[in-house]
């Protein structure tokens, strides 16, 4: 018993040796001498600290540009060129209803973009609908309180303006709508809590989209994007890969609530026809021919109603006719009245080009400006006739 005891000690023994022996071979740092104990092993190399970028104190090159794919390239060239002119929006407001006579005060939040050096930021009209406060915040973290310049809930478009040192403003470029394609690669940038700009990629799911304004006014040739649109994010830019905003995220349409949904945004083409005109005006002024309400049929576009002394009525354009008729019982007589529908109207084109609804109606309406003259193709009992109407200013 006493050998076995002595030889399992001394095979212990050895193993030890042997294992502690490999342990500082392999490992240098282990060993803790006088003359090690001053610095680190040789060939040990401390980690870097992150390098500032010379695109902006807020960029940081965290990897090689060897270690990075080409798809990273692009999301980092595009997110480097943009974020600084992607603002944070906060909102103070009231409900339009009180609580025993006391306002019940509301908050909003939203993002936006830079477009110039003059302080002019673009966003949703949803996202300042009533605020009695715009307090808008940069890239560094400044705030600046916002002043309304314009805004069109048709579009669902607005500008505010900051006074702000040039040297913070960062405007972003405005790109081409009108070439996307269906499958083509987006990015979303948005501001949504004033800390951090967010970057959500996709990709162009479809084009020529039809949202309802706040006032049931249909938005055209919207942009659908898969990219995902985080809470606070509305109104900031949708960017091509080049780092143009081609769209402004405008809503999101999901069963959830979240960000997994559909998401919208307003393309270039609507904004770039409709910011002068906010810039100068404070709305934007469009064409008006005068119909106020049409009943879409199979073969066109029946008139139910027109604005009295407008383009149409002045045109010469029927709605539907009221026709009278006296009629007696005993020695009483009285008067009745009915629509004949059938009289109004038929609009089947706008200077040579079909219709069916009233979206494409006012699309090629809206493709004019004020002043300028139309041709209706009407259908009146049967014939088919063209009636020359000179456009108005629309008052919405």
């Amino acid at each position: 018993m006493m050998k076995r005891y002595l030889l399992c000690s001394l095979v212990s023994a050895l193993v030890g040796g042997l294992t502690t022996s490999y342990l500082a071979e392999d490992f240098p740092t282990a060993r803790v001498g006088a003359q090690e104990s001053g610095g680190p092993p040789e060939g040990f190399a401390p980690p870097q600290a992150p390098r500032q970028s010379a695109r902006g104190p807020d960029v940081v090159e965290r990897l090689p540009a060897d270690e990075l794919t080409p798809e990273e390239r692009v999301n980092i060239a595009v997110y480097d060129r943009v974020n600084r002119g992607v603002v944070n929006i906060n909102t103070k407001g009231v409900r339009g209803e009180t609580f025993f006579f006391v306002e019940i005060p509301t908050e909003g939040m939203g993002s936006g973009s830079v477009l110039d050096k003059q302080g002019h930021i673009l966003t949703n009209f949803h996202v300042v609908e009533g605020a009695r406060e715009i307090e808008v915040s940069l890239f560094n973290g400044k705030s600046f309180q916002a002043q309304r310049v314009g805004e069109d809930m048709s579009s669902d478009l607005a500008v505010i303006r900051i006074e702000a040192p040039p040297e913070m403003l960062h405007p972003v470029e405005i790109g081409d709508s009108t070439r996307l394609k269906v499958g083509q690669r987006a990015f979303a940038v948005g501001n949504p809590f004033g800390l951090e700009r967010t970057l959500t990629t996709g990709v162009i799911s479809s084009l020529n989209r039809s949202l309802p304004s706040r006032n049931r006014r249909a938005m055209r040739s919207i942009i659908q994007i898969d990219a995902a649109v985080n809470p606070g994010s509305s109104g900031g830019p949708l960017l091509d890969s080049r780092g143009r905003l081609v769209g402004m995220t405008t809503a999101i349409a999901s069963r959830t609530g979240q960000n997994t949904g559909v998401g919208f945004a307003i393309p270039a083409s609507t904004i770039a026809r409709n910011l002068p005109q906010l810039i100068e005006k404070g709305r934007v002024v469009r064409p008006d021919a005068g119909i106020a309400v049409v009943y879409q049929t199979e073969h066109g576009l029946l008139i139910a109603s027109l604005a009295p002394e407008g383009p149409a009525e002045r045109a010469g354009l029927r709605g539907p006719q009221i026709k009278r008729e006296r009629k007696k019982q005993g020695p009483f007589s009285y008067e009745t009245q009915q629509v004949d529908r059938a009289a109004a109207d038929l609009i089947v084109g706008v200077d040579g080009t079909s219709v069916t609804t009233a979206d494409e109606f006012l699309s090629l309406v809206e493709s004019h400006k004020p002043g300028e003259e139309v041709t209706l193709n009407v259908v009146r009992q049967g014939q088919e006739i063209s009636i020359r109407v000179v456009l108005s200013e629309s008052e919405s």
